[in-house]
């Protein structure tokens, strides 16, 4: 098994090359272009084109949910997207937000960096700025976003209660956050939970869903909502590449699920006293 560094370093070479990659590169891999589904990394997007704010340069296909539709952005609003990759997310929540507002995204990836800050500057945008930095120790100050959104990020970190614990930090007391994210019922087949194209592709990455809700919870976060569930259907011809045919069967027997879910929660509006003169 890898070790954490390891497995963010896979990450970041991974989402390095899909950042450089042409846009029609990325979406001829897309199995929802109807062309194949032979790589992971897109089969769980979800339409974003509806949405106001959507800029086509800025989705790369990557995500599993629509977060920023359910984050309830408002006017004015500080929001801070984990792991913006190219910027979609971003200019979104710009568009709720608004220009007395503003939008801070992080990403590791510097290749990913590069491309969100050439299309923010294309769009014209300066209250929303992209920070290289890593989800676990997020490079801004306590208390400072009102909304928090990530799409299918945490999936790839390690440590996800260090995140959590960052999210909690950052956020303003009464903040919230929602996230969409891949998570399991069952457990996966080793052969898939051991690849690291299939963590890559958020897949191996997934913990239990119970576990996942859990750390939110254990993490003080309230009022805790799953805003939306879907199933995760892999294609068969990625599943071939892993498994034999009494694997797949097995496997498509229903004893596993692999499911997108969007989590809402709020840090409370007063927390305990947590560092000397907190509470004066």
């Amino acid at each position: 098994m890898k070790t954490d560094e390891e497995l963010k370093e896979l990450v970041r070479r991974k989402y390095s090359e899909i950042a450089l990659q042409e846009k029609e590169t990325n979406q001829s891999s897309c199995c929802g272009s109807g062309c194949c589904s032979d790589e992971v990394y897109n089969i769980m997007t979800d339409d974003y084109t509806g949405l106001k704010g959507y800029n086509a340069d800025a989705d790369l296909g990557l995500g599993c949910g629509l977060p920023t539709q359910f984050a309830k952005i408002q006017k004015g609003d500080v929001v801070i997207d984990l792991g913006s990759g190219a910027g979609n997310d971003c200019f979104i929540a710009r568009a709720e937000t608004g220009e007395t507002g503003k939008v801070i995204g992080i990403d590791f990836t510097e290749a990913m960096i590069g491309k969100a800050r050439e299309n923010a500057e294309k769009l014209g945008f300066n209250n929303v700025e992209f920070r290289f930095g890593d989800i676990e120790k997020i490079p801004v100050t306590a208390n400072v976003a009102d909304v928090i959104v990530s799409n299918c990020v945490l999936n790839l970190v390690p440590n996800k209660d260090a995140v959590f614990k960052e999210i909690f930090r950052v956020l303003k007391p009464g903040g919230h956050f929602s996230i969409s994210d891949v998570v399991l019922s069952g457990t996966l087949p080793d052969a898939l939970r051991k690849d690291a194209e299939m963590y890559a592709g958020c897949v191996s990455g997934a913990i239990q869903k119970e576990v996942y809700l859990e750390l939110i919870k254990v993490n003080s976060f309230t009022n805790i909502t799953v805003q939306k569930q879907k199933p995760i259907v892999i294609p068969d011809d990625i599943l071939n590449k892993y498994l034999d045919s009494q694997a797949l069967t097995d496997f498509k027997s229903g004893a596993t699920g692999i499911f997108s879910i969007t989590v809402y929660a709020e840090k409370p509006a007063k927390t305990a006293c947590c560092e000397p003169g907190c509470c004066n």
